[in-house]
């Protein structure tokens, strides 16, 4: 049984890539992996991704390491990515446009189901099959088809409006990639993606070399 106890966000943010490299070493076939092993694919340390799946109860055999197959549906399953989630956007600009696309064409058990803009010039037009809608029937919309998640893609100004409103229209979580941090209710997740703050960490990075 999974330990019932507070998990820090570095923990949970590292999943996400034991995931992707337990998917990969699933596609060429490999059964088993050692916690060395995989720090070597990771780049954390064997004693890092120990203490990181011990915090839902560990998964490894002694002297034989971890299922790769099964750590990658017990991942899936911490993650929540055992189930599909419906979502809606709003923004159907170059970058809203793009996160529609990802979804579409690398089936990421995310759907975007709807598209909302202001802009008329866009509202009636497709992408990847999915229409623009106008925002003012997002409420509506929501409540409708049982949305799990609300995306972000407009201006800063614009951004905690559309979270007060998809909040209220019932979305579990929302993303954020609005240059500005929301606030949401206690019982609605959010992910704040600011593009801007990775790019300079790498602008970091490439100075400390």
């Amino acid at each position: 049984m999974r330990k019932q106890t507070k998990i820090s966000n570095a923990v949970i943010r590292r999943l996400p890539r034991y995931r992707r490299y337990l998917n990969e070493l699933r596609k060429k076939g490999v059964d088993k992996i050692s916690s060395n092993e995989f720090s070597h694919l990771t780049g954390y340390t064997a004693s890092q991704i120990r203490q990181d799946l011990n915090n839902f109860g560990g998964f490894g055999q002694q002297g034989y390491g971890y299922s790769v197959e099964g750590l990658y549906h017990e991942i899936s399953a911490i993650l929540g990515l055992d189930r599909g989630y419906k979502m809606v956007m709003v923004g159907a600009g170059h970058l809203g446009q793009a996160i529609v696309s990802h979804t579409y064409y690398y089936k990421t058990g995310f759907e975007v189901t709807g598209i909302f803009e202001v802009n008329p010039n866009l509202i009636g037009t497709r992408i990847n099959g999915v229409e623009v809608m106008n925002y003012e029937n997002i409420v509506e919309f929501v409540e409708a088809e049982g949305i799990d998640i609300g995306v972000i893609c407009t201006t800063k100004d614009a951004a905690q409006e559309v979270a007060d409103k998809l909040c209220f229209a019932g979305v579990k979580g929302l993303w954020n990639f609005a240059p500005v941090d929301i606030e949401t209710p206690s019982h609605v997740a959010v992910e704040n993606v600011h593009i801007t703050d990775s790019l300079h960490s790498l602008a970091y990075h490439m100075n400390r070399k």
